[in-house]
């Protein structure tokens, strides 16, 4: 269900029970459940591809991306199913956690590629919990941050997965050849691990456990029909795809120019990423302040900009080596300036995700908004091998005035009833 199975859908809890210690919990946590899924998809791959290994191998390592999509199938499960006193969602996400670490843990003993079967089982294990401990997380955070603190504790969400990202397939990439094989797990257990203390010393308030009963479906479906939640779903689809098609130009051109992996590797998967930090924090303060409407606005406009930013290095010229600056400002203003709508467009999902099943509603939204967002990229390559990289910024432009106006119609983002 697209939309609050309550007046509102944003009353998540009566009180702010939000502090440093939580806050801190969620961003470790939306960190370490990208964590080692990003280093297998860029380390593997870089092992695989050096040894010479066929595609059909790396084909297999890029799949593992698909099960996160996937989750929304048992997401209803997590919901469901309780622990009592020890916590819902915290138990789901401490027995996810310590999987994950189990598992990374006994990575350590096996070579990615005279083992590369058993490894992938392990990874593909890996992918199904962190998948998972992201909806209970999802639900955690849906009933634990009130509307007013859902600024600041979505720009943690989307910072912690960029931080994933520049730590897993950045960093640890990065010390591999002086780590090896069992070092980088050991490292990225023990990085995991660090979440998991946090959890066990977490106590979920008895408040946010309590039994909410759903409302009956004919409800939930008559809720479906409401302008305002078919509005959202049309703009929650919409929205991904201008800047989707724009991040598929971003790579090839790079690489056309010459780059090394390595530099590309920095620009894209670090650099990149910290601007877009620094664009999902500044807009999680902004937007609690200003409203969810005129958020989306703002961040509509931004994402234009940088759908803008991305000419740069697709149309102009790009330097080998040496003065090569100006695209790497080019790809740093379309992080910073897509993160912003990420974040916001998170706060509203959560916002629309009702008490009863928390997990279940934001996973439905997230993952159609993300297969959108994949979708894209590859719409986005698509229609450059047919009629060049210009047509395809012209495709993500228009889409981006298509989520504009889709912003500026919807009258109630964050669920209200008219």
């Amino acid at each position: 269900m697209i939309g609050p199975s309550s007046p509102g859908g944003i009353t998540a809890a009566p009180a702010d029970p939000v502090g440093g210690r939580v806050r801190l919990l969620l961003l470790s946590l939306y960190t370490t459940q990208t964590l080692a899924l990003m280093f297998f998809v860029a380390a593997l791959i870089a092992i695989l591809a050096e040894a010479g290994a066929d595609m059909d191998r790396l084909t297999l390592v890029y799949m593992l991306g698909l099960v996160w999509p996937a989750k929304l199938l048992w997401a209803p499960l997590v919901d469901r199913l309780r622990f009592g006193r020890a916590g819902h969602y915290r138990v789901w996400a401490i027995i996810m956690q310590a999987a994950m670490v189990v598992i990374l843990a006994a990575m350590a003993g096996f070579d990615p590629l005279d083992d590369f079967g058993t490894v992938y089982v392990l990874c593909l294990a890996l992918a199904l919990l962190s998948a998972t401990q992201d909806v209970a997380v999802d639900g955690l955070a849906c009933r634990l941050l009130p509307a007013g603190a859902r600024g600041s504790g979505n720009a943690l969400q989307i910072s912690g997965g960029l931080l994933g990202t520049m730590a897993g397939a950045g960093g640890v990439l990065a010390i591999y050849p002086h780590l090896g094989w069992p070092g980088a797990m050991a490292l990225l257990a023990a990085v995991t691990g660090i979440s998991l203390v946090q959890l066990l010393a977490f106590r979920e308030p008895a408040s946010l456990t309590a039994v909410i009963m759903p409302p009956p479906l004919r409800s939930r479906l008559a809720g479906l029909r409401r302008p305002d939640v078919l509005g959202w779903t049309i703009l929650l689809l919409v929205w991904p795809a201008g800047s989707g098609m724009a991040y598929a130009l971003i790579m090839p051109a790079l690489v056309e120019a010459g780059w090394s992996f390595e530099r590309i590797g920095l620009v894209v998967n670090v650099a990149g990423p910290a601007a877009g930090i620094l664009g999902a924090l500044a807009t999680g303060r902004l937007a609690g302040r200003i409203g969810r409407r005129p958020a989306l606005i703002l961040a509509a406009l931004v994402q234009l900009a940088g759908i803008a930013a991305v000419a740069v290095p697709v149309l102009g010229p790009i330097p080998e080596t040496g003065d090569g600056w100006l695209p790497v400002v080019a790809v740093c203003l379309y992080f910073l300036f897509y993160n912003p709508g990420a974040t916001v467009m998170a706060m509203v999902m959560m916002d629309r995700a009702s008490t009863a099943r928390p997990a279940t509603d934001y996973s439905l939204q997230s993952t159609l908004h993300a297969a959108v967002g994949m979708g894209s990229i590859s719409a986005g390559s698509a229609i450059a091998a047919a009629g060049g990289a210009g047509a395809t910024l012209q495709a993500a432009a228009a889409a981006g005035l298509l989520a504009l106006v889709g912003a500026v119609l919807l009258r109630h983002p964050a669920g209200e009833r008219p």
